[in-house]
């Protein structure tokens, strides 16, 4: 059985481990499984086997939630579709006691609950799943091999670590244009032409003077709605052409987040997987690849610490509000 999802292959086939996965001293890694669905549980296990894992300890969600504390795996498979004030409060007990100890989380759960289970991980590093294949676990399984200094495993098909490979490589190549955009500051910024603009800019909030404070002056962002068209432009493509031509969901994701900067508006992690036009598991990963990139960044919700927000950095928000004046020069040009 194959299928595509957000550019890999979905057959368990493709992906073969030569040796047991072991630590650098050797130590063959051990997992833990929690998930209340016993077929799914069974299933997450197997997975983990055939990676070379050891299976420590496997249960009902409730036993690592509810229970009492246990030794945990190098290695933490958790299924939690749904969540309440419960659950939240023990998600980021297991979090904190992984950031401790130094295990590796890797959490399933649905698009409804997505916001929640980002807001309660915030210090281990995790890597969250949507509704995941069983292919996108063992991605991710294999993603924690790749860190093992000694490890000696083909985690993934040839097809599979290329396009993991060139997600990295753009990513990388975006943050360093973007610094070379901000490098260019302030000689890359023209002056405003005498002629009516194609683009319309709005005043600078008084809570981002502070900000600014020290730096070099930048273009304001454009006015919103000029961004929303131009989102809303992009997305008719997939009435006419397949999606996938035009997949590009660190272009999306900037422009959403760049639109909502200029809204004063914030963007929960599920609403950014929705703009970036690909499977939610996918976005995920490229969201963690543009914050280590240091173009996106976290924020905590200072009211509700159930709540967390992606936004831009602030060179990010430069290298954007830059594009938008350099085109803006060049349309007025043009007129």
């Amino acid at each position: 059985m194959q299928a595509r999802f957000g550019g890999f292959t979905d057959d368990v086939s493709d992906f073969s481990y030569g040796a047991p996965a072991n630590d650098a001293a050797g130590l063959r890694l051990s997992v833990s499984v929690f998930a209340d669905r016993g077929h799914l549980r069974d299933e997450m296990g197997e997975d983990a086997a055939s990676a070379g894992f050891r299976l420590a300890d496997t249960g009902r969600l409730n036993v690592v939630l509810d229970g009492a504390a246990k030794p945990l795996g190098d290695v933490v498979l958790i299924d939690c579709p749904q969540v309440d004030g419960a659950t939240m409060a023990a998600l980021a007990r297991l979090d904190m006691r992984a950031a401790h100890v130094g295990a590796q989380l890797i959490v399933s759960t649905s698009v409804e609950a997505l916001d929640d289970v980002f807001a309660a991980l915030d210090q281990s590093d995790p890597q969250i799943l949507v509704a995941p294949s069983r292919a996108e676990r063992i991605i991710a399984l294999g993603h924690v091999l790749a860190r093992l200094p000694q490890r000696r495993v083909r985690e993934l098909s040839e097809e599979d670590r290329l396009v993991l490979l060139r997600l990295t490589q753009q990513v990388t190549q975006i943050a360093e244009r973007i610094d070379r955009l901000g490098g260019e500051m302030p000689s890359a910024v023209p002056a405003a032409p005498a002629v009516v603009s194609a683009f319309r800019f709005d005043t600078p909030s008084p809570d981002e003077g502070d900000e600014r404070v020290g730096r070099a002056a930048r273009p304001a962002l454009p006015d919103p709605r000029l961004v929303r068209r131009i989102i809303r432009q992009r997305q008719l493509r997939a009435r006419h052409f397949e999606g996938d031509l035009f997949a590009d969901p660190a272009w999306d994701m900037l422009l959403d987040l760049t639109a909502a900067r200029a809204e004063h508006a914030r963007v929960s992690v599920t609403s950014l997987c929705i703009a970036s036009g690909v499977p939610p598991t996918t976005a995920l990963r490229w969201i963690g690849q543009m914050t280590d990139a240091g173009l996106f960044k976290r924020v905590e919700d200072e009211t509700d610490r159930r709540r967390a927000f992606i936004t831009l950095t602030d060179k990010a928000v430069d290298a954007m509000a830059r594009y938008f004046a350099e085109i803006d020069l060049v349309a007025a040009r043009m007129s």
